[in-house]
């Protein structure tokens, strides 16, 4: 009986599933990525052990979100909490300055709206010095 040798095939890989495995990787991580995008507003917050500012300004502008997401300015109850009387309430604080400190006391219960509503109106003015103040909680004794 006379065998003829077969011709020998050269090992092939296949690489479509491969590229297809790599493709499906590179959809996952651009999608499931998050793009930091640089802070319009620089939030300075509290050290609980100072309490006297460092520097001191002629003008100071405080804004306060109640519970119910009532604000004053200043002392100054608005009416209605809505962007355009707050802006027009910062602005006539303000007098033009963009370097005074905004400090922004802030309810627990307040909605979360009010405050980004504050810190929005505040960059349309230019004020970027944000202080949102802490409280030490009074642990009881025992």
């Amino acid at each position: 009986m006379l065998l003829r040798a077969r011709p020998r095939k050269t090992p092939r890989v296949n690489l479509t599933p491969l590229i297809d495995v790599v493709f499906l990787l590179l959809i996952f991580f651009m999608v499931s990525t998050t793009f930091r995008d640089s802070a319009r507003i620089k939030v300075v917050l509290p050290s609980i052990e100072t309490q006297e500012p460092e520097d001191q300004h002629s003008i100071e502008l405080t804004i306060q979100v109640a519970a119910d997401g009532m604000m004053s300015v200043n002392d100054r109850e608005l009416a209605k909490p809505s962007p355009l009387l707050l802006k027009r309430a910062i602005a006539d604080v303000a007098m033009g300055k963009r370097d005074i400190p905004v400090i922004v006391k802030v309810d627990r219960n307040a909605p979360f709206q009010a405050v980004m509503t504050v810190m929005d109106v505040a960059a349309q003015l230019g004020l970027d010095k944000l202080t949102f103040p802490g409280r030490k909680l009074v642990q009881e004794e025992e």
